[in-house]
């Protein structure tokens, strides 16, 4: 068993553990509260007869009349109506006398005091008969609900659990994924030096100089992406840029290596708003939205990019005219994994809302889509 194992093995355990103690003490719970509704029986049985001795005309001869009422007076808690064969109230006990001049009300404690015991028959002759109906004391009404109690303690006790499952598995997913990256930019570092030094080499050549200059192009995009790689899973260093340019800068890039079936326009305004960026992140995160708008038309469509200023922040509006996404899935998109085409990895939009809520501290979300119409993504980010 490896060490993955171990933990899974003592997650279950923890679990079970906790379920069988919760199980055990619910039986018991249970247990105890039957011995109290049988001691309550045997004691209103007690009451009974003692009443039945203390109505019946004569008297039985050797009814102890002190004992009678002591019997009569020890029930300090338990509700009782004592009703003639009638129906009529003729005792009541530990209920407010109030409650009993509705008859309704009357009638209502004693279905509910039948609900919860069998009435108690008195028969003071052959020919007349009279009922105790009588209810659960407060000690046992509150010993009713603990069971509730006790269940929701340990349904949230194992909402913890797995939440706190979840949150590790997730954790150890974004130390995964930010070792795959770093590992990526340094595979990525050995061919590039050896790229740049081959450009180098060409130039003495005499090689066209379209040809080197389109490489050195493709070379300085490939260390971009190598920095990008290097900076996930740490601290990015942010710095005050004009997010302005920052956002026309990536926009343009992409719009000189895609589709020219794709429109593409941009509105910003025409001055300088400064925030705190780091723009090698802040440019791989326009790149993904925009790269997804273009797969969400097919390559075909219109794309706008607005920015508006407010008073403490800038919103990025990122538009398309694409396929759109359903309402249910605003939030689902940003999980990894998720994703809607065949070879996708569905990291992109992660690594968007990492890079956008994470690193610097602002919110990216859709604020509008409809399907076959289009969908809009919006950033905000703080001004300095």
């Amino acid at each position: 068993m490896n060490f993955t194992d171990g933990r899974t093995f003592n997650r279950w355990f923890i679990v079970i553990s906790c379920l069988a103690v919760v199980s055990l003490v619910l039986w018991n719970t249970s247990i105890f509260f039957q011995h109290l509704k049988e001691d309550e029986r045997s004691k209103m049985n007690i009451w009974a007869r003692a009443q039945e001795a203390l109505n019946r005309t004569p008297a039985p001869e050797d009814a102890d009349l002190e004992l009678i009422l002591e019997i009569l007076n020890s029930n300090t808690s338990i509700p009782i109506i004592h009703t003639t064969e009638n129906g009529k109230v003729a005792y009541s006990s530990n209920i407010n006398p109030e409650l009993l001049d509705d008859d309704e009300k009357v009638q209502d404690f004693v279905r509910q005091f039948k609900a919860e015991n069998e009435p108690i028959e008195i028969v003071l002759d052959e020919d007349q008969q009279q009922y105790i109906y009588y209810g659960n004391s407060p000690t046992l009404n509150k010993l009713k609900y603990y069971p509730i109690g006790l269940l929701l303690i340990a349904f949230l006790f194992i909402g913890v659990i797995y939440f706190f499952y979840t949150t590790t598995k997730n954790s150890e997913q974004n130390k995964l994924w930010a070792g795959m990256a770093k590992e990526t930019a340094h595979q990525i570092g050995t061919p590039l030096s050896s790229l740049i030094g081959w450009t180098e080499i060409l130039k003495d050549e005499n090689v066209n100089k379209n040809y080197i200059l389109e490489m050195e192009k493709d070379i300085d995009r490939l260390k971009t992406i190598t920095e990008r790689f290097s900076k996930i899973g740490s601290t990015p260093v942010l710095k005050v840029t004009d997010l302005v340019e920052a956002t026309r800068h990536s926009f343009e890039y992409l719009q000189s290596r895609s589709s020219r079936l794709v429109e593409f326009s941009i509105i910003a305004p025409s001055k300088v708003i400064e925030a705190e960026l780091n723009h090698q992140l802040y440019s791989w995160t326009i790149e993904n939205l925009v790269k997804n708008s273009i797969d969400a038309m097919r390559g075909k469509g219109k794309l706008k990019i607005e920015i508006k200023e407010e008073t403490r922040w800038v919103h990025i509006f990122i538009k398309d005219t694409g396929k759109g996404i359903e309402k249910r899935k605003f939030k689902q998109i940003f999980e990894p994994g998720h994703t809607t085409k065949k070879r996708g990895w569905g990291l992109g939009l992660s690594l968007a809302k990492r890079i956008i809520e994470d690193y610097h501290k602002g919110k990216i979300r859709v604020v509008q889509s409809e399907i076959n119409k289009g969908t809009t993504f919006k950033i905000s980010l703080r001004k300095i």
